[in-house]
């Protein structure tokens, strides 16, 4: 596990953008799996205005690691987001966007996207693996959308899985912790004060940290990365980068 703590949000946004273009860098086809969320928002902006020309977009084919059932023109959708402060500014031929359809029956959806990876994915043992999976992690340590109260969903079966928020009831469509685990790179983006909590918890595996789906991320690759604020990192003994 590698720390990266930094100043404020802003800094993040700048640090990880730098991040994801050397990953992009010398490589062929690059997939890979966008979070929503505040902190990608900035992300994305500082990738858009800094860094447009110094990726080759064609090769960069984007997906989600979960979505909302929302039709895309919904605030709530990720993928109106990542339009809106991404793509809009960006040269990128529209095939290289897989979107989660989440105006579609959720059940259908999760099944159709599970296969969509499967085919434009190489496998390890039967599981699409990303390049990079972008994660976030909520205040009560859910990750992608696997939320603690349905935890068993981390190892479903199915790549896809349809998952539940625990106050509003809102369907979300989610790769499981199997796809997760399998990427080649997984990065963490997580900020502001209110994450402290469970950022200790899960980077320190306090007891009881398990119930987190968040302390579940353990990529067999080895490459998992932490970028975070210092208010995010209060409770950790480290210091900022």
């Amino acid at each position: 596990m590698n720390l990266k703590i930094y100043k404020d949000k802003q800094k993040v946004a700048e640090q990880f953008s730098s991040y994801f273009v050397d990953q992009v860098k010398d490589k062929g086809t690059f997939h890979v799996a966008l979070s929503g969320g505040s902190t990608p928002k900035i992300v994305f902006d500082v990738l858009a205005e800094n860094f447009s020309d110094k990726v080759d977009w064609n090769k960069v084919h984007f997906y989600w690691g979960d979505e909302r059932c929302v039709p895309p023109s919904d605030d709530e959708s990720n993928y109106k987001m990542t339009v809106e402060h991404l793509f809009s500014k960006i040269e990128l031929p529209k095939e290289n966007i897989h979107r989660i359809l989440g105006e579609k029956d959720p059940k259908g959806e999760a099944l159709r996207y599970a296969n969509l990876l499967e085919i434009n994915l190489d496998r390890v043992e039967g599981v699409p693996q990303f390049d990079l999976v972008i994660l976030g992690m909520g205040d009560d340590g859910h990750t992608a959308s696997i939320f603690p109260h349905e935890i068993e969903l981390w190892d479903a079966e199915d790549h896809c899985v349809v998952a539940t928020h625990p106050d509003s009831g809102q369907k979300r469509v989610s790769i499981n912790g199997k796809v997760i685990n399998t990427a080649k790179e997984v990065a963490f983006l997580v900020t502001g004060a209110s994450k402290s909590e469970k950022v200790k918890a899960v980077v320190e595996k306090t007891e009881g940290s398990e119930a987190y789906p968040a302390s579940l991320v353990n990529p067999a690759s080895g490459n998992l990365v932490w970028f975070l604020d210092e208010e995010a990192a209060a409770e950790l003994n480290q210091n900022p980068s």
